[in-house]
């Protein structure tokens, strides 16, 4: 019971800083998760945003859910999904009630505006991680490029490439090249 609430407290302070979406989420999570509570690695904490981002749902919330689940199984997860969105619900709703009174106010303008610089530093600096741990060879790296032109430029292709299918395409092809590189080592092993 102890650990579950633990679980649960620890969600609620990362659900309370949840500005700007999974992304801007992966350094916060990366230094709770995997680097102070070693909960998860770095790896498998990739791995949930990558099934996260397929899932449908908020990515981090996803992840609560997927790293509550893997501590203590079903009373995890919802231990650790009620945590991520205690706090976010509470501070929606207070905001809800006041904002619009405020909304106008230019220094309300400004901190927001201040915000959303600093969810974008979050958001790149996830970006480079992700990249550095993902794109480790010319097979990846190829992989990358096509993904990217297929969704980047999706809206000038002939046909429309939803994330989803990409990322499940991606998922095949990394278990394709993964099998090639077997057959490779065999083969050169038999030389």
């Amino acid at each position: 019971m102890n650990d579950l609430l633990n679980l649960y407290w620890t969600f609620v302070k990362i659900g309370c800083v949840t500005f700007g979406g999974g992304y801007a989420m992966l350094p916060i999570l990366e230094r709770e998760l995997a680097d102070k509570r070693h909960w998860t690695t770095l790896e498998e904490l990739q791995d949930y945003f990558a099934i996260g981002q397929c899932t449908p749902g908020i990515i981090a919330l996803n992840v609560s859910t997927f790293i509550g689940e893997k501590r203590h199984g079903v009373r995890g997860a919802l231990a650790a999904t009620t945590g991520f969105l205690t706090g976010p619900i509470l501070i929606i709703l207070v905001i809800a009630m006041f904002l619009t009174n405020f909304a106008h106010e230019p220094l309300v303008q400004h901190a927001f505006a201040g915000i959303r610089v600093c969810v974008c530093v979050l958001i790149l600096q996830a970006i480079l991680r992700l990249w550095k741990k993902s794109v480790v060879d010319p097979f990846t790296l190829g992989l990358y490029i096509v993904v990217f032109v297929l969704h980047a430029f999706s809206g000038l292709l002939p046909f429309r490439a939803p994330a989803a299918l990409l990322v499940i395409l991606a998922g095949f092809a990394g278990i394709a090249g993964a099998g090639l590189d077997r057959h490779k080592g065999k083969t050169g092993d038999s030389k």
